[in-house]
């Protein structure tokens, strides 16, 4: 099974959320944090937005 990952437009696209408030989410260990692709990219992988998505639709 391959990982997918999401860079920060797709992470924007997909939860409705501006670039600010992921890093603030984030900055408040409320959002998941990106892994490293290379040293000047970063994603997050696409399982653990669907899952932050998924316990958003429970709170």
């Amino acid at each position: 099974m391959t990982m997918r990952h999401l860079r920060r437009k797709a992470v924007e696209n997909l939860t409705g959320l501006s670039r600010s408030a992921i890093y603030d989410l984030m900055a408040k260990g409320a959002f998941p944090r990106p892994v490293k692709l290379s040293s000047r990219a970063v994603a997050w992988p696409e399982s653990k937005i669907i899952d932050w998505l998924a316990s958003r639709d429970c709170a």
